[in-house]
């Protein structure tokens, strides 16, 4: 039975849902191949919110603080960029609502990138020359300067403020030649950067705007290629993310033309039980002819895993 096509017509039973887990998680082989890419350095990180959750609140948890704050009159009180489309209408000003989530991320302690199964640690340990994220934070920096390597922090340039205030590494003339190494590894972050609240994909406009903005002389030639050159490891998304959507949406034209066999999305939360090749099957629609494999489970259970299997 093929991996996608293992359905219920009735309520599973335990013995049902021990074969599914079996069928529709990763295997052996693909852990294997993951191993050896990571090893080859043929491997893109590509980070969302449930690799800094914790210490980082979700975003459905921000949203249900600033409703209950700032008396958000619709019903969906858990939707981050609805809700901060409200305040930037309530504020009159984009900058006030972005310097919140500044202020609020910064009010968290950073995690302990020393623990041998914390993710952005286990990450920076692979000396990979690049990382690309929709995360606001620095931790993946982070990281990296405590491996004592030397991070450059990328900023996708979709608004006018980013391309007139923030510094490119790409820019041929001020940096000639440069291309991401071992010792220094970009960092890209595709939604913008705490550090410059203006470059922040936040509110429904910025999303609106990001994707309108989108086309591939925003994305470094870098990034295009680690996208269709090598394995792309997605880690902390959810399929009710909108991030996760807009993601897609930014980089498939990329998957499509990959020379790799083999991407991993692992997912923030795992489906009911009994529901994961419903789950399955969807993904294999929405990408089209993309190898995704899942990791059923948070990025937590994946870190401790993956830090046991490179011991």
């Amino acid at each position: 039975m093929q991996r996608e096509e293992m359905k219920f017509e009735r309520n599973p039973t335990p013995e049902d849902l021990v074969e599914e887990e079996k069928a529709l998680s990763l295997d052996e082989a693909h852990w294997e191949t993951l191993l050896t890419v990571m090893e080859a350095k043929r491997c893109t990180p590509f980070l969302g919110a449930g690799a800094s959750t914790p210490p980082l609140p979700r975003a459905r948890e921000l949203a249900k603080m600033w409703s209950q704050k700032y008396d958000y009159p619709l019903e969906n009180q858990t939707d981050l960029a609805s809700v901060t489309q409200y305040l930037r209408i309530k504020f009159g000003d984009p900058f006030v609502v972005k310097h919140k989530i500044k202020t609020h991320f910064r009010s968290f302690p950073v995690p302990d990138f020393s623990r041998p199964n914390q993710i952005h640690g286990l990450l920076a340990d692979l000396g990979l020359p690049l990382y690309v994220t929709t995360n606001y934070d620095d931790y993946l920096e982070q990281a990296l300067k405590k491996k004592n390597r030397h991070p450059v922090s990328e900023v996708c340039r979709w608004n006018a403020w980013i391309r007139k205030n923030c510094k490119s590494i790409f820019d041929q003339t001020a940096h000639p030649g440069f291309e991401p190494t071992d010792d220094q590894p970009v960092v890209f972050h595709l939604h913008g950067l705490i550090d410059y609240p203006e470059s922040l994909v936040l509110t429904e406009d910025d999303y609106v705007d990001f994707l309108g903005s989108m086309d591939e002389q925003l994305i470094p030639e870098c990034v295009q290629g680690a996208l269709s050159e090598k394995s792309v490891l997605f880690l902390g998304y959810g399929l009710s993310d909108w991030n996760f959507r807009v993601l897609f949406r930014t980089v498939a034209r990329y998957l499509e033309k990959s020379l790799s066999p083999v991407h991993v999305s692992v997912q923030l939360l795992p489906p009911p039980p009994g529901k994961k090749a419903a789950v399955l099957e969807y993904l294999n629609k929405y990408f089209g002819e993309l190898a995704i494999r899942v990791f059923w489970g948070t990025c937590q259970q994946f870190a401790d895993e993956l830090h046991q299997r490179r011991q």
